[in-house]
């Protein structure tokens, strides 16, 4: 699957909305393809006191809920179409799920694809 593949589901599912006075989703989209050959997306959900998660997160959790972990490749969309690097928790988090996910190839940005360890140059475990 290409990048613009990728990027287009995580496009999918983008849909910005209130869900209630302290909470909105949809602002962000990722999709993750696994070493199976699997797609799974997610999107974002902010909270008023900091308890939401990022769109890598949830699509990180429907693979894992799914029996999957080893990451090939992932791109996350925010809401004007734009390429956003993973944040420092979405980067870190994806990393500890598989020992081969740090050389998972990640969209910065448009045609700017590195690979995850290259986003984690002081890594901890080394």
């Amino acid at each position: 699957m290409t990048f613009e593949e990728l990027y287009a589901k995580a496009k999918s599912v983008l849909h910005p909305r209130k869900l209630s006075d302290y909470a909105e989703a949809g602002g962000v989209g990722a999709a993750i393809l696994t070493e199976s050959g699997n797609v799974y997306t997610g999107v974002c959900i902010d909270t008023a006191c900091s308890m939401g998660f990022c769109a890598e997160h949830a699509a990180a959790a429907a693979m894992v809920t799914q029996g999957e972990s080893r990451v090939l490749k992932m791109v996350a969309v925010g809401w004007d179409g734009s390429v956003m690097p993973p944040c420092g928790r979405c980067r870190e988090f994806i990393s500890q799920l598989h020992n081969d996910n740090l050389h998972t190839e990640v969209m910065v940005g448009e045609d700017v694809i590195v690979a995850l360890k290259d986003l984690l140059p002081y890594d901890w475990r080394k």
